[in-house]
């Protein structure tokens, strides 16, 4: 059993269990508890010499000066911090081939990492360990300290710490109003996650429609069993009757928004930011957090506030020094826990989405109901029910769309649109002599799913297939994440071929940045 930390990375919240953000948790306790008591903290450090690098390669003060001064309490580490501003990184090098080379430069490496780019640290935690294995070196670790609008995850250990010390470390329930830019706000994105270690959990959405949390992250929320509620404004919520007594505020991203929101800057502005008159609405208990920093000229929270009961925000920037003390500890293999560390993967089952069906009669339906301009085939393949249901247009362009992706324009082929026996539109193609691989038919499957594929010989249908969307969908060179920000994109040059994941809802999920695709938005045609 394996249970030490080295080789494992946070790349996004979920890459540590409950279990092991619990255990997280429950050292920070000891190590605070310890240097508070000035009694030897030798357990927590590195003993390993272990290469930490600093790689920001977006600019950020607080979230670099925390990691620098966290690594510098493990001394026999060895540094090394490359700035945005004067890093090779920004020549136009290939992030994944400077990675692999700093590998090599230590007996073990630990890489934290902050980009514009979405999913960079996912795709290096991939890629330069397969290098590593490659050469028989240790795999290293990554630590994504932020990237884009997607995950901030030692931002959110942090939050859960500063949230369990609120409540005398109990997980049994929380209640918590998360307010302000929940759109591109990623630190709030990471609570989809990071608040599973309580048993029960009531989130209050608070943000004008423009700035609302992203539906796909509101819909994981409701599928973990989160309680959750949605609000426009600060004014609404407290004029309603339950309120969270952890209230979590986000500044508002200007950087990342477009012109059409930026017109409505004043009103948005005003829609999450606390006012001295909100004061007498709020009960005693009630603690304020921020990532910080806050905007200095139009605060979120604003600096009256300071000296007041309800800062909980200044605790919590502290606490990012000890979680990620801890979260260094534990990668540099100094702390070992009495459970299983391996990675628990999950298995998918790649073919479940063809499915045999019956053939009543290989000379009924398709080959007999006498198509229209189509002639029977003796050998081959027919598609059939293609985008059924929807109108013509729609029909036409799918199949003009398989034909483009699958290559059946240089065929002698037929298609069509046809009325089924239940009165419905859908399309068809006619493929004689051309046999599907199992590739085809997946691509096919992502392309237009619920279709179906008849195989024909000698005129009759010998096999039969309903296919329905893929749980995994790569390996295919048309494929694309329609994220611009995503490392995948063809415009970042890291030559890296993007991947899908079907979730609950039948939405394509990119692997590396998250963004959820429909199956029509996958195709880079």
């Amino acid at each position: 059993m394996k249970n030490d930390f080295l080789g494992r990375s946070l790349t996004v919240m979920n890459d540590l269990t409950v279990e092991e953000q619990l255990f997280l948790y429950n050292q920070t306790k000891r190590l605070k508890a310890k240097w508070a008591n000035k009694e030897d903290l030798t357990e927590f450090q590195i003993k390993n010499q272990t290469g930490i690098y600093i790689v920001f390669l977006e600019p950020s003060t607080r979230t670099k000066e925390s990691f620098v001064n966290a690594s510098k309490f493990h001394k026999n580490a060895k540094i090394n911090i490359f700035e945005s501003e004067h890093s090779s990184f920004n020549k136009k090098e290939s992030y994944i081939d400077t990675f692999n080379m700093l590998t090599g430069y230590s007996d073990y490496s630990i890489f934290i990492i902050r980009s514009k780019l979405e999913g960079t640290c996912k795709l290096l935690d991939e890629k330069v360990s397969e290098f590593a294995s490659r050469h028989n070196l240790p795999h290293p670790s990554f630590i994504n300290a932020g990237d884009g609008k997607h995950e901030h995850p030692t931002q959110e250990i942090l939050d859960e710490f500063t949230f369990l010390e609120q409540m005398d470390f109990s997980n049994e329930y929380i209640h918590i109003a998360l307010i302000g830019d929940l759109l591109h706000g990623r630190t709030v994105h990471s609570k989809v996650e990071g608040l599973k270690i309580f048993k029960n959990v009531e989130v209050d959405l608070i943000a004008p429609e423009e700035l609302q949390m992203p539906k796909h992250y509101i819909s994981k929320m409701r599928q973990k069993g989160y309680n959750v509620r949605i609000f426009c404004s600060i004014e609404e919520y407290l004029k309603q009757g339950k309120k969270a007594n952890i209230w979590y505020f986000t500044r508002l991203q200007l950087e990342r928004m477009g012109e059409d929101i930026l017109e409505k800057e004043h009103i948005l502005r005003k829609s999450v930011t606390f006012t001295k008159e909100f004061l007498p609405l709020i009960s005693e208990n009630v603690k304020f957090y921020h990532p910080l920093p806050r905007h200095k000229t139009y605060p979120t929270i604003p600096t009256f506030l300071d000296p007041l009961p309800l800062n909980g925000w200044e605790k919590q920037a502290i606490n990012g020094y000890w979680t990620r003390i801890i979260l260094l500890s534990m990668f540099g293999g100094a702390l070992t826990a009495p459970f299983d560390t391996s990675i628990k993967g999950v298995e998918i089952n790649e073919e479940d989405f063809i499915i045999p069906a019956p053939i009543k009669d290989g000379k009924k339906g398709l080959l007999s109901e006498g198509k229209r301009g189509i002639k029977p085939i003796e050998n081959g393949t027919v598609i059939d029910h293609i985008a059924k249901g929807q109108n013509p247009e729609k029909i036409y362009e799918t199949i003009m769309k398989i034909r483009k992706i699958l290559k059946f324009y240089n065929i002698d082929s037929a298609d069509g649109i046809f009325r089924s026996a239940d009165g419905r539109l859908k399309g068809y193609i006619s493929l004689p002599d051309v046999h599907l691989s199992k590739k085809d038919i997946k691509k096919l499957s992502a392309i237009s799913p619920n279709t179906t594929v008849n195989i024909i010989e000698g005129g009759r249908v010998k096999e039969k297939y309903r296919i329905s969307l893929p749980p995994i969908i790569y390996g295919f060179e048309e494929l694309r994440c329609k994220n611009e920000n995503c490392i995948t994109n063809p415009q970042n040059n890291e030559n890296v071929q993007v991947s899908f994941i079907r979730n609950e809802e039948n939405q394509l999920i990119c692997e590396y940045c998250e963004t959820p695709h429909t199956f029509e938005e996958i195709w880079g045609l």
